[in-house]
């Protein structure tokens, strides 16, 4: 590959760079089928590929174990929670234990300097076969969403892994489900050499019960060494051992290497959303949080959300930033008083320099002044969150927005009951062209509004003009041959130019049942050129709406950003009739066809799916009207859908001639079962995927 140029000197190709050189080159690419497309140019580019590649998720069915690749020796992390069928013991597929030991060791073979695994492990079975072959684990992840095996003793899920793998220091827990609680400390108190070497335990699981006060002391005492720690706890006070002041100056003294601290309340994680204020009060007080900081003079990224209010928190705060110099990110959750109301210079909050990414959560006293006071006060803020916080309105979003003009790129505002999505959008707009990731609440406070005029120059003109300024039409035609057509917006009354979002790449939007997504467009958003990623998270009881007036939700809407790719459309938490409804409702097929209807208009390649769900039946399926609209979308690539459905359904989606990854994942707690359907059984999972790779592939 050497060419010759006009003087007839030989000219440089990539070809000739040196192995190192072209390996390193490699190694930056990161997107999966780009990688792929390197390994095809010859067998020099394929080695050097498999070389530089440290992770893999494997995909395909477990009984094709025998056929694991061999080429990608220098893998160091291994992603095996995504196997099928999905949710089922990894070595499924023989009785023998010979044949079971021989699979197991052609995984070590094939994987040889492995540190980092993750694993679906519904049984302890699997680990008693793969953590001997793999002794020099750094990282472990655990996933499982069905109960535990319940002959088992406590702690029997981790013994394999604390038994032949000491240099373990990082254990991920937050997608397991088990008793923590009951089950960890015991088994950390067993394996003392491991318990001191882990430095990272991540424990933020939604499913499993929470940390009281002396089961957290005695899983700090088990790990001094800890240097990040996520734990859901109980810090309700009318709970026995609830967590307090004293549970947290203990674990600070027991582990003052922590350098990241997240201590969240388990009613926190299950309801995410701002919730009502809690009369009763904490055990978590200033005080207390302030001896808590002085023994962690480390700590650089720190989350308490301790589900009821903690007053007065201006002092609790200015320690933190005195005593924990490199703190970077921030996430209170029920503080109130973060700023001293009577000192007019900056205080509690604002003395945090240092701060990189703020969450501020259900903090019904933070006020507009007070967000102004934070922004001048913490100057370097890259992401800014603000949920439940009911005083802030548009005036006072805009104004945090332009003092961070030159450093936030990431915004989420929700719940916040003086913001609909059309304030906030127009709020939003000194910094459109700069924010990269965005989360709003679709709540329409100006429908009648939309519905009268859904071209309002409210929502397309910039700098607060008035229509007559903008309708003036001996301006208008001297500024079309210099405006671009895609930044244009025609009206009844002229051509309007539109905001555009230059560098949004991911959207997040939570909208309640029975609302539409169509008027997001005419809000604000009629510009993202760089939209690869939109994310939807419908939550609402269906049983409560009315017969919604459109046959479709929007989602035809998102066809005119023309670089969408990724599409996350979560119902899960729609709830509704499974399978019947009573006279005058909906079932969850119809609103499931509601919610699906106009897919087909997306150029989407990659889309996650949580269908709505009957939470008494403990069941979230695809119908056969949603499995209808999936297969109409003829760009996919990669569908995972989180929940079931029967297997005469799932052949509508060999109708799709890009499709080549689709999986169903029962991610709920607690997966059922025994299903009695077709859907999750193994062999309704291997008929459709071998139907699905004997399909010709176009590229």
């Amino acid at each position: 590959m050497v060419g010759v140029g006009q003087g007839g000197e030989a000219e440089t190709k990539v070809q000739d760079l040196p192995d190192a050189i072209l390996g390193s080159i490699i190694g930056c690419v990161t997107e999966t089928r780009s990688r792929n497309a390197v390994a095809l140019v010859c067998r020099k580019w394929a080695a050097l590929e498999r070389s530089s590649r440290i992770h893999l998720s494997l995909r395909g069915h477990a009984r094709e174990l025998p056929f694991l690749p061999t080429s990608f020796t220098s893998i160091s992390h291994l992603d095996l929670s995504s196997l099928s069928p999905w949710g089922h013991p990894l070595l499924l597929t023989s009785n023998d234990p010979s044949s079971l030991l021989l699979l197991a060791r052609l995984l070590s073979s094939s994987f040889p300097n492995l540190t980092s695994l993750c694993l679906y492990a519904r049984s302890p079975s699997s680990l008693l076969l793969l953590a001997p072959l793999w002794p020099n684990l750094v990282s472990v992840k655990l996933v499982r969403f069905h109960p535990r095996p319940p002959d088992g003793p406590p702690g029997s899920d981790f013994a394999p892994i604390f038994s032949h793998c000491n240099n373990l220091s990082r254990l991920d827990l937050s997608l397991f489900y088990c008793w923590l609680p009951d089950d960890l400390p015991p088994a950390l108190e067993a394996h003392p050499l491991v318990a001191s070497n882990l430095s990272s335990l991540y424990l933020l699981n939604p499913s499993t019960d929470a940390f009281k006060a002396t089961q957290l002391l005695a899983l700090a005492q088990a790990c001094p060494n800890l240097s990040t720690l996520l734990a859901s706890c109980v810090f309700d006070p009318r709970y026995v051992d609830a967590v307090g002041d004293a549970a947290l100056v203990d674990l600070a003294l027991a582990c003052p290497k922590l350098s990241v601290l997240h201590l969240v309340d388990s009613s926190a994680l299950s309801a995410p959303r701002a919730c009502p204020d809690s009369a009763v009060p904490t055990n978590v007080t200033p005080v207390g949080l302030t001896e808590a900081f002085n023994a962690l003079p480390l700590l650089r990224d720190f989350a308490l959300d301790v589900r009821h209010n903690v007053l007065n928190s201006a002092p609790a705060l200015e320690a933190l930033a005195m005593r924990c110099p490199r703190l970077m990110a921030l996430e209170l959750g029920h503080f109130q008083g973060l700023l001293c109301p009577q000192d007019p210079r900056p205080s509690g909050l604002a003395h945090c320099h240092g701060l990189k990414s703020l969450s501020i959560k259900n903090s019904v006293n933070f006020s507009d002044e007070d967000l102004a006071m934070v922004s001048v006060g913490c100057p370097r803020l890259v992401k800014l969150e603000l949920l439940g916080c009911p005083e802030i309105t548009e005036s006072g979003l805009r104004g945090v927005v332009r003092c961070l003009c030159r450093s936030l790129v990431d915004l989420r505002v929700s719940c916040c009951k003086r913001l609909d999505a059309v304030s906030t959008l127009c709020a939003l707009e000194p910094i459109c062209n700069q924010l990269q990731h965005l989360h709003i609440d679709c709540v329409w406070n100006q429908q009648a509004e939309f519905a009268n005029n859904p071209n309002s120059n409210r929502f397309l003109t910039n700098h607060g003009e008035d229509e007559e300024s903008c309708t003036r039409h001996t301006d208008k035609k001297m500024k079309m041959s210099s405006i671009d057509s895609d930044d244009l917006c025609y009206t009844h009354n002229g051509f309007y130019r539109t905001k555009t979002w230059t560098k949004l790449k991911s959207l997040s939007l939570w909208i309640a049942v029975g609302e539409l997504l169509s008027p997001l467009v005419n809000a604000g958003l009629e510009s993202c050129p760089a939209l690869e990623e939109v994310r939807i998270k419908v939550e609402g009881d269906c049983r409560l709406c009315a017969k919604p007036g459109v046959q479709a939700f929007g989602l035809a809407s998102l066809a005119r950003y023309h670089s969408l790719t990724k599409l996350h459309l979560d119902c899960g938490d729609a709830v509704g009739y499974a399978l019947s409804a009573p006279s005058g409702q909906m079932d969850l097929s119809l609103w499931e066809r509601f919610y699906l209807n106009g897919i087909r208009e997306l150029g989407i390649t990659d889309m996650d799916y949580w269908p709505p769900q009957d939470r008494e039946m403990n069941r979230r399926s695809v119908s056969l009207p949603g499995a209808g609209l999936l297969s109409e979308s003829l760009t996919l690539r990669r569908l995972i859908i989180h929940g079931t459905t029967h297997e005469h359904f799932m052949q509508l989606l060999l109708r799709i001639p890009s499709l080549r990854d689709v999986q169903l994942r029962e991610d709920y707690y607690p997966a059922p079962e025994n299903d009695m359907s077709t859907e999750m059984r193994a062999d309704s999972c291997r008929r459709f995927e071998e139907a699905l790779s004997r399909r010709p592939i176009p590229d």
